[in-house]
């Protein structure tokens, strides 16, 4: 008989043959993709801080533990809701393009249609570590010192990688071998296996600098100075155009959320350049539609529905998606009550349309979403992403990061509001959702990571939840389809499980298809959800069944 050894783990099957109970807790919630990054938020939870500080001890324990869907490389999004002030505040941390780039310039260069997918050129400003101290001094009540500790002690210490992140790790391997500095975060020139352990002292060192210093001194400190110094020199040492002027003059944009009301209840997202709009619009579509009457959740008729709703949302989203210092998004109109009904009459019940109104995600990404709920009902829903798996793949010297590519959802089209220029914001897929009863207490926090999937996970587990009843863990464990980044109209993927008879009809309804499954699930998102009891202060999480991560909570 062999010997079990945890060295010689290879991935395992991922399959769905099991099933999991929601979470409960009353003194706070913390759910994410990674197990060392729920216990991080609650070790901060235990220690006395609230949902901002679990929250960014959440997002830097997963800059070490799932580097390959994000960092401090990255940008990233975040609502945060008052208990006190019963009331969501959104945060912006997306990071602007460099001021010496422009259309004429790539044009002259040769570049049509849009930028290359992992060229230097397609770095913006990083924004998350901006994000992250903002957040803490706007709503935190820790110190860095705090926040950051187990984020600093897994990337010193080492922690065993877990069987997505490797998966996802050896995907962007190639990239990383090929990109400059990429040799840095992978073992013995390989992308880590399943169960090995995996250590980042140059990020450890990195957030260790960083802790010792207030939100606003770690902002200074990340933004000017040697560390904006490497990361300009090996992005313009490469074709890039970002400079020490672009990181200086960095900063978050605080915004007011914007929402609509689904089913007597509010859906918060955060307003463009992030495309949390588009999740707005297929609900505001779907509210003039008797959805829980359709049939059964994987019945045709009823995902047929939710698919032309998320189409239509996508077509007015990459029209009106654009920096908001550049172009005025039309929101008080495309989120009224009319032109809902208006879209919901532009659905066809038994087949798909599939013209020019249509809208067409471009590319998938690595992100990672995460919330908290802490003992006083306050909450917090973030995003935080290096865009395309491993970003860029390009690693300033001794950061122990991976720059995004984020640029690359630019437009280059001069006549669209997204088209590129200098100093000007993106595009973004990421999106937190926060979900207010009546009376603006809270019912959730809730998210589904991964790039143009993003709002059509949101309109489906918000679905789940208000149309059916579905507790959080019921919600993120139905099986899901995505409109796939294609030509025109969209192609559908589905996965695997659902009834053969649905898959018929939805063809035969005109949806061209395709089947996924294994790990090709990971297309079809990986979320966290945390409901709130407004009487007993009881919470509800759940964690998606195609991540590593579980929620966890303190009584």
């Amino acid at each position: 008989m062999s010997t079990f050894e945890i060295s010689s783990h290879h991935l395992p099957a991922f399959t769905f043959n099991s099933r999991r109970s929601p979470v409960y807790a009353t003194k706070g919630m913390v759910a994410s993709s990674q197990p060392l990054a729920t216990e991080a938020g609650v070790e901060i939870l235990r220690k006395g801080g609230n949902a901002a500080d679990a929250a960014i001890a959440v997002a830097a324990a997963l800059a070490v533990v799932e580097p390959c869907s994000t960092g401090l490389g990255g940008d990233a999004f975040a609502l945060f809701y008052s208990a006190t002030a019963k009331d969501v505040f959104a945060l912006n941390g997306s990071g602007k393009s460099a001021q010496d780039i422009s259309l004429e310039k790539v044009t002259a260069m040769g570049i049509s249609g849009e930028l290359p997918l992992r060229h230097a050129m397609t770095v913006n400003v990083p924004g998350a570590l901006g994000l992250w101290a903002d957040l803490v001094e706007r709503h935190g009540t820790l110190e860095l010192s705090e926040i950051f500790a187990p984020a600093i002690r897994y990337a010193m210490q080492g922690f065993p990688v877990s069987p997505v992140t490797a998966q996802l790790w050896n995907e962007g391997s190639e990239i990383l071998k090929h990109s400059p500095g990429g040799e840095q975060l992978l073992l013995n020139d390989k992308a880590p296996r399943c169960g090995e352990i995996m250590l980042n002292r140059n990020l450890g060192l990195l957030l260790a600098r960083l802790a010792d210093h207030s939100p606003s001194g770690a902002k200074q400190l990340f933004y000017t100075g040697d560390i904006a110094e490497k990361i300009v020199k090996i992005v313009r040492d490469h074709g890039g155009f970002l400079s020490e002027n672009d990181m200086a003059s960095h900063s978050s944009l605080f915004q007011e959320s914007i929402s609509v009301n689904y089913r007597g209840y509010e859906i918060h997202e955060c307003p463009p350049n992030g495309q949390g709009l588009a999740a707005l619009l297929a609900l505001n579509t779907l509210n003039d539609i008797d959805v829980a009457e359709l049939g059964a959740p994987d019945s045709p008729e009823r995902l047929h529905h939710l698919i032309e709703a998320m189409r239509l949302a996508f077509a007015d989203a990459r029209l009106h998606v654009a920096d908001p210092h550049h172009y005025s998004t039309p929101l008080k109109k495309l989120l009224s009550p009319s032109y809902g009904a208006k879209r919901a009459a532009q659905i066809f019940p038994d087949r798909a349309k599939l013209d020019n109104t249509s809208g067409v995600p471009l590319n998938s990404s690595d992100t990672v979403y995460f919330c908290v709920v802490d003992k006083d009902g306050n909450g917090c829903s973030m995003v935080n992403s290096n865009y395309l798996g491993f970003g860029t793949g390009i690693v300033p010297e001794g950061l122990g990061f991976s720059l995004q590519n984020r640029g690359h959802n630019f437009s280059l089209d001069p006549n669209h509001p997204n088209v590129l220029a200098g100093g000007k914001r993106s595009y973004h897929t990421i999106i937190p959702g926060i979900c207010l009863r009546e009376d603006k207490s809270l019912h959730s926090t809730f998210g589904v990571m991964g790039g143009f999937m993003q709002p059509q996970g949101h309109m489906q587990v918000i679905s789940a939840m208000l149309d059916d009843g579905a507790n959080p863990q019921e919600a993120l464990n139905r099986l899901r389809f995505c409109i796939e980044p294609g030509e025109a109209g969209g192609k559908i993927c589905l996965e695997e499980g659902l009834p053969g008879a649905t898959i018929e009809r939805l063809s035969a309804m005109g949806h061209e298809l395709e089947m996924r499954g294994g790990y090709d699930r990971t297309l079809f998102g990986r979320g966290q959800i945390i409901v709130r009891d407004p009487e007993k202060g009881t919470l509800c999480g759940g964690c998606d069944p195609r991540s590593d991560g579980h929620a966890g909570g303190l009584c």
